[in-house]
């Protein structure tokens, strides 16, 4: 599961940073991408995760609510000192790092809601309904990260949740095709009225005019949100400044890559290079520095 973090946008834990660092990043990384498995029915066969959190072997693929109500028990038992502990190795692996971080339930309980949210609810009507969405599922990673790096303050905390709303919707335009396939729509269906665009439309394998200048409109919501949260990069200074552009260079090089696409994201997720990363957080670190 935690192999997962290579394969994103931008590392999660990169090599340049403290070595607590990013065992801490990637203890809360494993939390979120063990929640995010359960809530999209991506966990390993075999309902191993299932036993691991004290239900039956049969709950392990087919229900997920479940799951994530054993999830939420055992992230209560982190954040207890009674015995016994955690029953999951990724939260047992938590608990050190909310104990050297002094972190809260709250982005946690977040992250577990948001999947929950996703087994009841699969279009949004409005972008202020989206934005929401984004408060639970996105939001509380950006603020697990300063509160691992200790550099918390409402200002920050502001800019972060701009920036990792704009994340999530580079996502989610990224990965329209694939949304879909779980049947899930995560563009606003005020948004598809407006340029004229059914769910038919989405399941095509390429997107027409329609359909691309949806993409290219709410591309740029997530530009103009990156734009928003950037100071944030400039508000810190060494390794974590370096960590935080490399998060708003990954978005940018995603969204160019979208561009490049000509927003036709049909026919599966556009992906920035490494060559067109680096050359955004390299823009980023002269626009912040």
């Amino acid at each position: 599961m935690l192999d997962q973090a290579a394969h994103e946008n931008f590392p999660v834990a990169p090599f340049f940073l403290p070595r607590a660092w990013r065992t801490d990043l990637m203890a809360v990384y494993g939390f979120a991408r063990l929640v995010d498995d359960i809530g999209d029915g991506d966990l390993a066969p075999g309902g191993g995760d299932a036993i691991l959190l004290g239900l039956d072997r049969a709950q392990g693929g087919g229900d997920r609510p479940a799951l994530l109500d054993a999830l939420e028990a055992d992230l209560h038992r982190v954040f207890s000192d009674r015995a016994p502990g955690p029953r999951h190795p990724l939260l047992r692996r938590l608990g050190p790092t909310v104990r050297r971080c002094a972190l809260t339930p709250e982005p946690f309980l977040a992250l577990i809601e948001a999947n929950r949210q996703d087994q009841r609810v699969s279009r949004y009507g409005t972008y202020d309904d989206l934005a929401a969405y984004c408060e639970l599922s996105a939001n509380p990673v950006g603020r697990l990260v300063l509160g691992i790096t200790g550099t918390a303050s409402p200002e920050r905390i502001r800019r972060s949740d701009a920036v990792c709303t704009a994340l999530q919707i580079v996502e989610h335009v990224q990965d329209v095709a694939e949304d879909l396939g779980r049947d899930r729509i995560y563009l606003p269906a005020e948004d598809l009225k407006r340029f004229g665009v059914t769910e038919a439309d989405l399941a095509a394998p390429s997107g027409g005019a329609s359909v691309r200048a949806l993409i290219a409109y709410e591309a740029e919501r997530a530009r103009e949100l990156l734009n928003e949260g950037t100071p944030l990069v400039g508000s810190v200074h060494g390794r974590l400044k370096l960590l935080l552009a490399g998060f708003v260079a990954g978005g940018r090089a995603a969204l160019q890559a979208v561009a490049a696409a000509d927003h036709d994201v049909l026919p599966g997720p556009p992906k920035p290079t490494k060559l067109s990363l680096l050359r955004e957080v390299r823009a980023t670190l002269r626009r912040e520095g």
